[in-house]
């Protein structure tokens, strides 16, 4: 098995180039292979110039976005190991998926160019069995109260990765990492990365479907919340008596907005 490992961060002595590292441990102890793109450390430029404009609308694709091409299809498997800053991905990983998931090469409107907009969307890469792991400064429970772990899922797995192909996707956050006091949440983010690779590497494992459970997860949550209005309007009608109506209905010979 061939493994791709997308990797941001500006140094390699930080604490998520050790949860890479431990993501890779399974890997390597199985005897896999492992190509590593290091964004910052190979240099990679995320600006969308004026030659990537130009593919987008057809013209040639621009230098070196064929080697990123290749890895990605040399590779059994795909990961993503980044910091999260301000909800999201690096702008660095962000900017290498806008220049290299490309029009023609992931997807693409009908027949190419001039059916952008006309025609339906053709997915065109393999579902690659990929994970992410966002590594975060933040707990959990600031994650869960504003919903900021479902909108980078929205946005990455269904948004990004689902839209080209790639649907079996899993994402995992590392929390609450920052500081001395936190040591011993690093020290399980690590174990946890392990785990994450071991799961992820297992042949039982099964693959996911992450537009169809994005989905399912949305209708789950609306059904949630049509009950609970629901339930409000009851609770209401209970406090009027069994009317609605009764609280705002004008008394006999008050004026209305007819008179």
């Amino acid at each position: 098995m061939h493994l791709l490992t997308v990797f941001s961060h500006p140094l390699t002595d930080r604490y998520p180039a050790a949860v890479m590292d431990a993501f890779h441990e399974p890997f390597r102890r199985a005897g896999h292979t492992i190509d590593v793109l290091d964004l910052h450390r190979e240099g990679f430029d995320p600006r969308f110039t004026e030659a990537d404009h130009a593919h987008f609308w057809g013209g040639p694709i621009p230098d070196g976005i064929t080697e990123m091409h290749r890895r990605v299809e040399a590779a059994d498997r795909l990961a993503f190991v980044y910091p999260v800053y301000w909800w999201g991905m690096p702008a660095m990983m962000k900017g290498w998926l806008e220049r290299v998931f490309t029009g023609g090469w992931a997807y693409q409107y009908g027949s190419g160019v001039d059916d952008r907009g006309k025609e339906p969307l053709n997915a065109l890469l393999p579902s690659i069995p990929t994970v992410l792991i966002g590594i975060g400064g933040s707990k959990q429970r600031t994650y869960d109260k504003y919903g900021y772990d479902e909108a980078m899922r929205t946005q990455i797995d269904v948004g990004i990765f689902a839209y080209c192909g790639i649907d079996d996707v899993e994402s995992h956050l590392i929390y609450d990492v920052e500081g001395d006091h936190n040591a011993p949440q690093r020290e399980a983010g690590l174990a946890r990365a392990h785990d994450i690779a071991e799961a992820f590497l297992a042949t039982d494992r099964m693959p996911r479907t992450a537009k169809a459970d994005h989905l399912a997860a949305r209708h789950e949550r609306q059904g949630q919340t049509s009950s609970r209005h629901g339930q409000c309007s009851r609770e209401r009608s209970r406090a009027h008596g069994g009317d609605l109506t009764s609280a705002r209905t004008p008394r006999a010979g008050a004026p209305t907005s007819a008179t």
